[in-house]
C-alpha cells in the first residue's frame, strides 16, 4: 500500500501506542486525522508535544467515541480507519464495569457502524491478549477459548464480537489486531514496566504485587509496524491475528532485568495486598505468532533487553510526568 496522502483516522491517537501509530503514518506521508478524547483541559495526551512537529500531516479532532455523531463525522471521507480508542485499565474496570461497556463495546459499536456507512477500505480493530484470561495452554494461537476473568477482558470480548460481527453481516472489512502486551517510551504507570522503571529511579525499594504471573512483551516499534501492516494485507480482513515474541518472561525477572539496569543495590517487595480478584488473576499469557508471520510477514525484530534500555533511556528525560506506585498484575 502507498501511504502517500491516504486519508486515514485513528481513534484513541494520544494514547500509548496510539501516537507512535500517528508518529509512523505521518513518516509516510498519510494524511492523518487524529480522534482524542475530550476532556476541560484541552489535553492531547502523548500527542500534545508532538502535533506541532507533524504541521499540516496530522488533524487533530477532540471527541469520544461513546458519542456516536462525534465519530461518524470523525470517519466521514476516510479510507483507512485504526480503532485504539479504549479504558485499559484493569483495576478500574473492578471499579466502574459499565464505562468500559460504554467505552469499548458502545464505542466499537459506533466505529463499526460509521465505517459501514462510510464505505471504508480497511477498519483495523485492536483486541488484547487479556481477552484469554490465564492461558488454557501455551503458546496461545487465535483457537484459544476466550475467558473474561475481569470486566476489562469483558468488554474487550465484546467488541471484538462487535467488529466480527459487522464483517460477517454488513462486509465491512475489519483486520482484528490481538496484541500481547506492549511496552516503550510514552506508556503510562499503569503498565508494570513504567512503573518499574519509575521506582527504580526514585527509590531503592522496589514495591510489586505477584511476581510469579508470565507476560510476553513486544516493543512498541514492532507493534506499530504490525499495525500497518494489517491494514496492507489484504488477508488480514476477517481475521484476528496476534502478535507477540513467543518468548514469556515472569513479572520477578522482568524486575531484575530492570533494577540491574537502573539501581543494582534496590531491594525487590512483593506485596501481599493484592489488586484482582484471585478468580481474576491472569497468570500466564505467551503469543503464537505464526499467524502473523504468515498473513502479515511480520515478526518482532527489537530483543526484549534493548527495548528496556530504549524505555529506560526515555523515562530518564521525562521522570517528572511519572508517579511511581505500586504494580499488581
Amino acid at each position: 500500500m502507498r501511504w502517500n496522502g491516504k486519508r486515514v483516522l485513528v481513534t484513541g491517537a494520544g494514547g500509548f501506542i496510539g501516537s507512535h501509530l500517528v508518529d509512523a503514518l505521518v513518516e509516510r506521508n498519510a494524511d492523518v486525522t487524529a480522534f482524542v478524547h475530550y476532556n476541560a483541559r484541552n489535553d492531547w495526551g502523548m500527542l500534545e508535544e508532538r502535533a506541532g512537529a507533524h504541521g499540516d500531516r496530522l488533524r487533530v479532532v477532540l471527541g469520544d467515541v461513546t458519542d456516536a455523531s462525534s465519530v461518524a463525522a470523525a470517519v466521514q471521507e476516510k479510507e483507512i480507519v485504526f480503532h485504539l480508542a479504549a479504558l485499559i485499565g484493569i483495576p478500574y474496570s473492578y471499579v466502574a464495569p459499565g464505562s468500559y461497556v460504554d467505552t469499548n463495546v458502545r464505542g466499537t459499536l459506533h466505529v463499526m457502524e460509521a465505517c459501514r456507512r462510510a464505505r471504508v477500505e480497511r477498519v483495523v480493530h485492536t483486541s488484547t491478549s487479556e481477552v484469554y484470561g490465564t492461558a488454557v495452554y501455551t503458546p496461545i494461537d487465535e483457537r484459544h477459548p476466550l475467558q473474561a476473568q475481569s470486566p476489562y477482558s469483558a468488554s474487550k470480548i465484546g467488541a471484538d464480537k462487535i467488529a466480527e460481527s459487522y464483517y460477517c453481516s454488513f462486509g465491512v472489512p475489519v483486520a482484528t489486531l490481538r496484541p500481547f502486551n506492549t511496552f516503550g517510551p510514552r506508556q503510562s504507570a499503569r503498565a508494570v514496566i513504567p512503573t518499574l522503571i519509575t521506582q527504580a529511579f526514585t527509590s531503592d525499594t522496589i514495591r510489586l504485587g505477584s511476581l510469579t504471573p508470565v507476560r510476553d512483551l513486544t516493543y512498541v516499534e514492532d507493534t506499530v509496524q504490525a499495525f500497518l501492516r494489517m491494514a496492507e494485507a489484504d488477508g488480514a480482513v476477517g481475521k484476528v491475528i496476534h502478535t507477540g515474541t513467543g518468548r514469556g518472561v515472569t513479572i520477578g525477572d522482568l524486575a531484575a532485568l530492570i533494577i540491574s539496569r537502573v539501581n543494582p543495590g534496590a531491594t525487590l517487595l512483593a506485596e501481599e495486598a493484592r489488586v484482582r480478584p484471585e478468580a481474576s488473576e491472569v497468570m500466564q499469557l505467551i503469543c503464537d505468532p505464526s499467524l502473523a508471520g504468515t498473513v502479515l510477514g511480520w515478526k518482532p525484530r527489537v530483543r526484549l533487553e534493548e527495548g528496556l534500555d530504549r524505555t529506560i533511556a526515555w523515562i530518564r528525560e521525562h521522570l517528572g510526568a511519572y508517579k511511581a506506585s505500586v504494580y499488581t498484575v
